[in-house]
């Protein structure tokens, strides 16, 4: 419905309760329904899937069309992230947010800050969606709203051009409300407790949910020792969960996405099920440390698999645990990427140690082999060391080309002393071109960093504290912040204007007319910042 076919509904609805709804203005509730576009969760996941589908198939035909998110652990930083997005480029194509459950954990757990490893409630996780969800919409009340008190200033002026053109961007707003990428971790339990918290997840708004193949009870971060992966039927029974409470809430085109550790897991806890030779149970198995065994000498309490006629005893560690072969990680990360989009994925996600387009890209050729179209989310982790990868990746490249390298230590390339020299400036130009040149040559749709505002909310704070406790005082905080907010026009400079203030105002005068005592008259301090 248009803005304008809204004012008419709205007024034939008043018109027809005979003089008792007069006090009530058509294009108020024309403009409360335009700033409240999304009744509920589902509407947003609904409409959000709707946009990731498009996305991804604008990426199939043409790899520069990837996508990218950041990290956000509260709906103030990410309906911030948003505005600046339409700021500073006009439009929230391909720009979505993630949830990361590393900062659910470290952030919002009521135990305090907790380690990645699945501890955290996980009901924190779909409140945060939804408060996320709640400052996007807000976001997109006030911009509507100053947009509105335009409108009637250029009708109180006469200027009957400058109100079609404010009519005009109203009808063609873009909303601030993305997709988002929500962490789900290992599931938080068995096939049915992911389901329950699933459907609370996609409730709230999550249009993909992030699944990951470790063991739920033992979930480690991606990026720490002592991963241990599920046999894949147990994973696949975990995806399927996620598709039911999508189809169950009516949101047929959700996204999820599948995300193997396997290449820094070399654990599982569990012995696939295999029915018959090279069943996927069998080929979980096979990746297993093993070693031929003859009968009489078994021990007590051994697992022994027979396979080609051989008994083989799995190595187990005093944890319980069973250990794979050294170096099968890409292989079974190959593996767990091909089942799960043979099951129902729609997206990958390896977990990779360190960022290496070349090293992601030999595991994406294999998939394609088998899936075409396959494609993946990626991890641009701040447990990297951007700076040290890369310089040693152009050290060794420049290596391998015979060029002399004998001004650099490779282990010390980190080192303030080679800012500025031509190995670092290869290197800064490959990290900026990173996510260009994977999208195209390793197959990735989506560039992601999973917790960029838990740092750069350290680091701004840093700043603060040691200016305005410092020498500096006051001027700390005026010329490190509020100067550069108003010079670089950051919308929560007006923090009254942003927190709401406005838009309770004009709701005030819709509901009591001139009687309404507005916070937004002459002594209001924020009309020192209109310049």
């Amino acid at each position: 419905m248009t803005y304008q076919s809204s004012i008419a509904h709205a007024d034939s609805l008043i018109r027809g309760q005979h003089g008792t709804w007069d006090g009530i203005s058509a294009e108020s509730v024309a403009r409360m329904k335009l700033q409240n576009r999304f009744q509920t969760g589902l509407d947003i996941a609904r409409y959000t899937a709707g946009i990731m589908r498009h996305d991804m198939a604008a990426y199939d035909a043409d790899p520069a069309k990837y996508t990218q998110s950041l990290g956000c652990w509260h709906g103030f930083i990410g309906q911030q992230k948003m505005i600046s997005v339409k700021k500073h480029f006009g439009s929230t194509e391909r720009r979505y947010l993630y949830l990361s459950g590393w900062m659910v954990a470290a952030l919002r757990s009521e135990f305090g800050p907790l380690p990645d490893q699945s501890m955290h409630e996980k009901t924190s996780v779909p409140a945060l969606i939804e408060e996320l969800y709640t400052f996007l919409r807000q976001a997109d009340a006030r911009e509507l709203g100053m947009m509105f008190r335009e409108i009637d200033a250029a009708r109180a002026s006469g200027n009957a051009i400058e109100e079609q053109r404010l009519l005009n961007a109203v009808e063609n707003y873009q909303t601030h409300v993305v997709p988002i990428i929500a962490d789900i971790d290992a599931g938080f339990g068995n096939a049915e407790a992911t389901y329950l918290l699933a459907k609370k997840m996609i409730e709230a708004g999550a249009c993909a949910l992030q699944i990951e193949n470790q063991v739920s009870d033992e979930k480690q971060c991606g990026h720490q020792d002592g991963k241990v992966t599920v046999p894949h039927e147990d994973f696949l029974a975990k995806v399927r969960a996620c598709r039911y409470a999508f189809l169950e809430l009516g949101v047929d085109d959700g996204i999820i996405v599948t995300r193997t550790d396997s290449l820094g897991a070399g654990l599982t806890k569990q012995i696939a099920v295999s029915k018959e030779p090279g069943d996927l149970g069998d080929q979980y198995n096979s990746f297993l440390d093993c070693e031929e065994i003859d009968p009489s000498t078994a021990r007590n309490g051994d697992v022994i698999l027979n396979r080609d006629g051989k008994l083989l005893r799995p190595k187990r560690l005093p944890s319980n645990l069973f250990q794979f072969r050294a170096g099968s990680g890409e292989d079974r990360c190959v593996l767990d990427c091909i089942t799960s989009l043979q099951h129902g994925a729609d997206l990958l996600w390896i977990e990779t140690e360190k960022p290496h387009i070349e090293q992601i890209a030999g595991m994406v050729d294999r998939i394609r082999e088998v899936i075409p179209n396959a494609k993946l989310v990626y991890n641009n982790s701040p447990s990297f060391n951007w700076t040290l990868n890369f310089r040693q990746q152009v050290f060794d490249a420049w290596s391998t080309d015979g060029r002399d390298v004998s001004a650099y230590d490779r282990a010390k390339l980190m080192s303030v002393d080679y800012d500025g020299t031509e190995l670092a400036d290869e290197a800064d130009e490959r990290i900026r071109t990173f996510q260009r040149d994977a999208a195209a040559r390793a197959g990735i749709f989506h560039h992601l960093i999973t917790l960029p505002t838990y740092h750069t909310a350290a680091l701004s704070t840093d700043n603060l504290a040691k200016a305005y406790f410092g020498e500096a005082g006051m001027l700390g905080y005026v010329k490190g912040v509020q100067r550069k907010e108003i010079r670089e026009g950051i919308a929560c400079v007006k923090h009254q204007n942003m927190s709401g203030s406005d838009i309770g105002d004009d709701h005030k005068e819709y509901f009591a007319g001139e009687a309404a005592l507005k916070a937004g008259g002459a002594h209001n301090t924020m009309n020192q910042f209109a310049a």
